[in-house]
């Protein structure tokens, strides 16, 4: 069975209060876009440890056992011991550590991918609840829809955006941002008014309205992230921001995006959303 976990972007994203268990509060809009990986799953009961992990494309730093695809197949197994030894491939695309959750993508797709192949019958809340035992952003793609997300992303709420016919482009430098270094001296914003309400208004208000705080702590250190975000809308693009905590920039354009040269060692995806 094969199945394709996409990516996401955020839609602005404050971050309202610092939590008493250590987390942050946030506001946020999840909007997933057409970017994907490649996600296979056979079953094969000849294998002797009962899980056997590949991989290509894009290389995943770190142990495979730490790898989401592997450890959602873990949480589900522990609850369900039917679930029969299998063979996982995952073909990367998704940069990682890029602000698109292409990790917690992973993940929850092989909850998905599981629960549908092996009959395991879950819904989208039991199946939530796992996510988020994998990471804040997983259980977003669980629902896959644009969502709404506070708390520490898992509290969504469902929300129409309309970027239909919208062009993005993705640039992804390469650039790594740890968590650690996003947070830091983060500027919180209590009073912030709603990402949700926001991006109800036309696209061409997003602008002056729709913020990303993570922008304020990270650009001082990697200038050349705000460098690409004003290239962007210097060449047309009528919203343009950073995803997540970085370090991908993004730029939504009207029609069909212009050429624009980039360094050779950057990534830059264009689709029609």
């Amino acid at each position: 069975m094969v199945v394709f976990p996409n990516a996401k972007i955020n839609l602005g994203l404050r971050v309202k209060a610092k939590r008493d268990d250590g987390y942050h509060e946030l506001d946020t809009v999840f909007f997933p876009i057409p970017l994907t990986d490649v996600l296979e799953v056979i079953t094969d009961p000849s294998l002797e440890n009962g899980f056997a992990f590949s991989q290509t494309g894009l290389s995943i730093p770190g142990d495979a056992s730490n790898n989401l695809c592997s450890r959602a197949y873990a949480l589900l197994k522990k609850d369900h011991p039917s679930i029969p030894s299998v063979k996982v491939h995952l073909h990367k695309l998704i940069p990682m550590g890029a602000g698109m959750g292409g990790g917690s993508s992973d993940g929850a797709f092989m909850l998905r991918l599981i629960n549908e192949k092996y009959n395991l019958d879950l819904d989208n809340e039991a199946l939530k609840a796992y996510a988020l035992k994998l990471g804040s952003d997983c259980p977003f793609f669980i629902y896959n829809q644009p969502c709404h997300a506070r708390g520490r992303g898992e509290l969504m709420d469902p929300i129409k955006v309309d970027l239909k016919n919208k062009t993005l482009v993705l640039v992804c430098p390469g650039i790594h941002i740890s968590t650690a270094e996003a947070f830091a001296n983060i500027r919180l914003s209590p009073n912030a008014p709603s990402t949700a309400s926001i991006v109800m208004n036309p696209l061409e208000t997003w602008k002056e309205h729709l913020i990303n705080d993570f922008e304020h702590t990270v650009f001082p250190f990697h200038p050349e992230l705000k460098e690409i975000k004003e290239r962007l809308y210097e060449n047309g693009a009528v919203y343009a921001a950073m995803s997540g905590s970085g370090s991908t920039i993004y730029g939504i354009f009207n029609d069909k995006a212009p050429v624009m040269t980039w360094p050779s060692h950057y990534q830059v995806f264009i689709q029609k959303i």
